[in-house]
């Protein structure tokens, strides 16, 4: 399974989030990681569509609240995430 990394536009970000971005960018993309990993180990040969709510679902459930409710990840990555997934499981 490859590494996924989430990365912050900085140009929406508010000054207080642009301080912490490096933090942040960490740990959505650790919150990422784990669901993928979980998801891949638990795949039973759901669409892509479905993974990719399920990584977001699962990713979410591993993050402050706070932070869950902001994580608004591109749908095109995600989905890409997602597709990911699936063949990684399938091999």
């Amino acid at each position: 399974m490859q590494e996924l990394h989430v990365s912050l536009d900085p140009a929406e970000l508010d000054p207080a989030t642009q301080k912490l971005r490096e933090p942040l960018e960490a740990q959505l993309s650790s919150a990422l990681q784990r669901a993928a990993e979980t998801i891949e180990r638990d795949y039973h040969g759901e669409s892509v569509a479905e993974v990719s709510r399920r990584l977001l679902d699962v990713a979410r459930s591993s993050l402050h609240p706070d932070i869950a409710t902001g994580f608004q990840p591109d749908e095109r990555e995600l989905r890409q995430a997602a597709q990911a997934v699936v063949n990684a499981a399938r091999s």
